[in-house]
């Protein structure tokens, strides 16, 4: 049956709907409402990776890739002992650092990922963990989302968002964004938050993440941004 004169008419108005709801989801009304939430929640959020300099943090955040925050903090004190610099670290045998890491998973590209960070920034970057985005994606292993945490962390500067698996499920609830890969989330959040924020969001959602936010079953009856969010899998409205 080909389409009426009526339905021809209703496309655009559906369109329109949707765009308005699009607006409302991301207006500067509610996204500073939801960033408030974020600081009532968790005004002291931070890196939960246990580092002393750059390269420390840098090392535990590429092994915390499919692994959590605290099996990390378990297996570093010992790695930076045996290795406390890139110097040391760059003349390592990657069995030696397998035998340190291998609870955290994924040990033998790690292990060549540290290895091959330490001689990248030792022979390219005179020792010192480079303070730009563009630097600091040719490090083996520190991949964009890696080279956020580090600057942002250890250097105070702004130029991405960090997108784990936590930013990922909770900005998409929060219809923030709908985009389906980390890459293009950050470039949505990017556009909406003040960059200014872009540091503290990703702390606080990460702890949200963990804490409240799950991936299944929500604690949403323990949610302060409940009101604000309008997911599908939702466990409670107040």
């Amino acid at each position: 049956m080909s389409p009426t004169k009526s339905d021809a008419k209703k496309k655009p108005i559906k369109k329109a709907i949707k765009r308005a709801a699009a607006s409302r989801d991301l207006a500067p009304e509610r996204i500073a409402a939801i960033l408030k939430a974020l600081d009532e929640a968790y005004p002291d959020a931070v890196c939960a990776l246990t580092h002393r300099t750059p390269w420390e943090l840098l090392v535990a955040t590429i092994l915390s890739a499919q692994c959590t925050d605290v099996r990390v903090n378990m297996v570093t004190p010992e790695l930076f002992k045996r290795f406390p610099t890139p110097a040391a670290m760059a003349k390592a045998e990657i069995p030696e650092l397998i035998e340190i890491i291998r609870t955290t998973g994924f040990f033998n590209n790690k292990a060549k990922s540290i290895k091959g960070a330490a001689k990248a920034i030792v022979e390219r970057f005179g020792g010192k963990v480079p303070e730009t985005l563009a630097q600091l994606i040719t490090v083996p292993g520190a991949a964009r989302k890696t080279a956020n945490v580090v600057l942002g962390v250890s250097y105070g500067k702004a130029e991405g968002v960090v997108v784990d698996t936590h930013v990922f499920r909770i900005s998409r609830r929060l219809d923030l964004t709908k985009a389906e890969t980390a890459e293009k989330v950050e470039q949505d959040l990017m556009k909406i938050l003040p960059q200014d924020r872009w540091i503290s969001f990703s702390h606080q959602v990460i702890h949200h993440g963990r804490q409240v936010c799950i991936a299944r079953n929500p604690k949403c009856d323990k949610c302060n941004l409940e009101q604000l969010c309008h997911s599908k899998d939702k466990t409670w409205s107040s």
